[in-house]
């Protein structure tokens, strides 16, 4: 159980650090992907979708990680989200050519490892 609390408050850091450096600094982060803000509105979106979001999330996994009964959940919540970004990304490498979209790929090998540690401790968690 201790591991599993360990990877949570990890995931949980990192999850800060990317929504809060979205939601302070929206123009550069979006640019690590290729993304331009033009308006206003594209600025609010990325600070509420990939700050906000991101930063309810590590919210969501320190409560898992300080409350037993909610350890389990926001296991299976990790294994969620990241099958179906990894999903996601896959579809759209093969809809947009991914040969040149180094952002991804590691933004892949991110989901994939995460999202199979997230499974491993939800499978051990289930045999105590």
């Amino acid at each position: 159980m201790l591991s599993a609390r360990i990877f949570l408050a990890v995931q949980a850091l990192i999850l800060a650090g990317f929504g809060l450096a979205y939601f302070v600094r929206p123009h550069e982060l979006a640019n690590l992907s290729g993304m331009l803000l033009m308006e206003p509105a594209a600025i609010t979106d990325v600070r509420a979708y990939y700050g906000g979001l991101q930063l309810g999330l590590a919210l969501w996994l320190l409560l898992g990680m300080l409350r037993s009964d909610l350890l389990r959940p926001a296991l299976m919540l990790l294994v969620l989200l990241y099958s179906a970004l990894f999903l996601a990304r896959l579809g759209g490498f093969w809809l947009d050519g991914g040969a040149q979209q180094t952002f991804n790929l590691y933004a892949m090998l991110f989901e994939a490892v995460s999202a199979g540690l997230a499974f491993w401790l939800l499978r051990d968690l289930s045999r105590l």
